[in-house]
């Protein structure tokens, strides 16, 4: 049996990795992409909409199947606005996730952060831990929350400081062992096939994978 997949946010690392694993592999037949802007990527079992997140509920229609990966998020240096920081990171992933449980989507899938908290005193990491209470709080049948460490994988728009902090975690990443072991950078690409082989399971309720957990997925 082949399924249905709903792609939010492909145009980033995780969600262009997810696209093309997709596509390669037989259990999904139908990938539907839904995204501010369309990814340059092509593929048969692939459809693009562009969509006003503003006004998501015009594209319920687009939001069904058997799985919806939610892959939305921005950073501080690209929304300096708080408020707007979290009308992308909480509220369009919280309007997305009630539309597709209206709608009987069997699963969804969540890319927030190592740290997560909403106690934490850290605005990214607080705000996505208030994010993945308000997901629990919405009753989906099967919630699936990713919390990887820093992403590693080719970005075209790649700053300074992003190339500079990959390249320090290749050197950090053997000295963190232990209980330390979850804050080890990760490739995209794992955490998005991690999320593939994770969908394809029959599985109710909330799963939690730290970042160390994500590998082992894989």
């Amino acid at each position: 049996m082949a399924y249905k997949a709903v792609v939010v946010g492909a145009s980033g690392l995780i969600g262009k990795k997810l696209l093309s694993i997709l596509w390669q592999w037989p259990e999904y037949d139908e990938v539907i992409s839904l995204g501010r802007k369309k990814v340059n990527l092509k593929n048969k079992k692939l459809t693009q909409y562009v969509v006003d997140f503003d006004h998501l509920e015009n594209y319920a229609e687009h939001i069904n199947g058997r799985v919806v990966f939610c892959c939305l998020g921005t950073t501080r240096d690209k929304t300096l606005d708080p408020n707007e920081y979290k009308v992308m990171d909480h509220d369009y992933p919280i309007k997305l996730a009630e539309i597709a449980r209206k709608n009987n989507v069997e699963q969804f899938h969540f890319v927030s952060s190592i740290g997560a908290n909403k106690d934490s005193s850290n605005f990214h990491l607080k705000l996505k831990g208030e994010t993945e209470e308000s997901l629990r709080e919405i009753g989906l049948d099967c919630l699936h929350i990713y919390q990887p460490s820093l992403l590693t994988g080719h970005r075209n728009d790649a700053k300074f400081v992003e190339e500079l902090s990959m390249f320090m975690m290749k050197i950090i990443n053997p000295l963190l062992i232990g209980p330390l072991t979850k804050y080890r950078s990760i490739p995209a690409f794992t955490v998005a096939m991690a999320m593939f082989k994770q969908s394809l399971k029959n599985k109710e309720g909330v799963f939690i994978h730290s970042s160390d957990k994500i590998k082992r997925l894989t």
